[in-house]
């Protein structure tokens, strides 16, 4: 209901009954009018709805609804195309995580077992599949910063919650990444943002893992630290693996069928990394 009907339809009579016919330009009466208890409750009422109606306006123009759009769109299936660019990257991302994990859990049995020797032969076999991974992170990650601005509609964004990470390097990355996140509004630039520290996280992990790695090879001290070290450091790397597979395929809904190839072009060094590569050997 417009704000004039309201007032001649309710605030008129009042006005006649309690102050008789009154001139506008009385300021006194006018003064004792807004003082009537029916009118204040009417103004706070105007004022919320004219707040709620900026406050939509406000996010329309910010784009801050796109979340439901986000989570419509992450729902969508890949079309073949999409899912022929998709699988065989998830795969080998998928593969040599799972072989790192299961390298660790067995290094860790057999180092409780007291075969030590064998227990660090399993941690090397865990850090030659590591590099692999991060390199194919890497490469994919560079992919879809490249392939950005290609993106036609706007690309799903999922936060990354710092309490699922344990080591101090990733969680202080995520403080600073949760801060600058707040002070972004549009899709397209949250998801840029999470892509850069996807591949900072990546390869700081990589760097931390292989520090460690490094020094109990040369140094044969192998402490619990430095087996706590490890395992706190593959938990946060699977993480970040599965954070970036799930930025890939909401990367690639957004796609445009014509711009696919160009996509695929670019991740051809990973392709040709397959999973059909052998891993580096190690001897057991």
């Amino acid at each position: 209901m417009k704000l004039h009907y309201l007032f001649g339809i309710y605030l008129w009579p009042c006005m006649k009954q309690y102050f008789g016919l009154i001139p506008f330009n009385c300021t006194s009466r006018l003064c004792e009018w807004l003082q009537f208890p029916i009118v204040q409750p009417m103004g706070l009422l105007a004022g919320g709805l004219i707040l709620l109606v900026a406050g939509l306006v406000l996010r329309r123009v910010l784009r801050m609804d796109s979340g439901a759009r986000a989570r419509s769109a992450r729902s969508e299936l890949l079309t073949p195309g999409q899912f022929a660019i998709y699988t065989p990257i998830s795969l080998e991302v998928e593969t040599q995580v799972a072989i790192i994990n299961i390298s660790l859990n067995d290094a860790f049995g057999e180092r409780d077992s007291g075969h030590h020797e064998i227990a660090w032969r399993l941690v090397t076999l865990a850090a030659s599949e590591w590099d692999r991974v991060a390199k194919v992170i890497t490469t994919l990650l560079d992919a879809l910063q490249k392939n950005l601005p290609e993106a036609q509609a706007l690309v799903p964004y999922r936060g990354i919650v710092a309490r699922r990470f344990k080591s101090h390097s990733m969680i202080e990355n995520l403080r600073l990444y949760e801060l600058l996140n707040k002070l972004v509004f549009r899709s397209r630039m949250r998801f840029q943002l999470q892509v850069h520290m996807l591949r900072r996280a990546a390869a700081n992990l990589t760097m931390e893992f292989n520090r460690a790695y490094q020094y109990g090879e040369r140094t044969d001290d192998r402490p619990p630290e430095l087996w706590q070290r490890l395992d706190i450091y593959s938990h946060d790397f699977d993480l970040v693996t599965k954070e970036a597979l799930m930025a890939f395929r909401a990367f690639l809904i957004c796609l445009p069928p014509s711009t696919l190839q160009a996509f695929a072009s670019d991740l051809e060094p990973v392709l040709r990394r397959g999973v059909r590569m052998p891993a580096v050997p190690a001897q057991l």
